[in-house]
């Protein structure tokens, strides 16, 4: 196999993944929120509880920057920091019930474009999407994880 071939195809994929995330989440972020504070809001919401360093390193925001939007995001009642009994210097960050209805409500939207995006598919190939999107995740996406 050509790895370079491989590698751009690679590129020209996940290119391809930003646009159409891009598509699927366009004025889906509600009236108040920016757009650094919804990233956050939507990777807490599918990997809630996490910390602060995580939410850092994934969303690639300095910890002085990512303290003060989670500060906000916590006046705003969209989020809330709990203690972790076996380390009291560590807080694990999950949404509020507030900030889990505005993200069920995001989700929601982006769930019924993502469906009119394929809704000339066959059953065939929706269950090969689907399991390129298992092998994508299991090979890809969560390696060295």
């Amino acid at each position: 196999m050509d790895k370079e071939a491989f590698f751009h195809k690679l590129v020209t994929f996940t290119t391809a993944v930003h646009e159409v995330t891009f598509d699927l989440t366009k004025d889906v972020r509600p009236e108040g929120i920016t757009p650094v504070q919804y990233s956050i809001l939507e990777y807490i919401a599918v990997s809630q509880p996490v910390t602060l360093s995580q939410i850092s390193d994934c969303k690639n925001i300095s910890m002085p920057n990512t303290s003060r939007e989670l500060k906000k995001l916590t006046e705003k009642n969209l989020c809330e920091k709990l203690d972790v009994a076996e380390d009291r210097r560590k807080q694990m960050i999950r949404l509020s019930d507030a900030g889990q209805a505005m993200m069920n409500k995001a989700f929601e939207q982006i769930g019924e474009r993502f469906l009119d995006r394929i809704k000339d598919s066959s059953t065939e190939e929706l269950e090969e999407i689907n399991r390129a999107l298992d092998v994508l995740q299991s090979k890809v996406f969560n390696s060295g994880k």
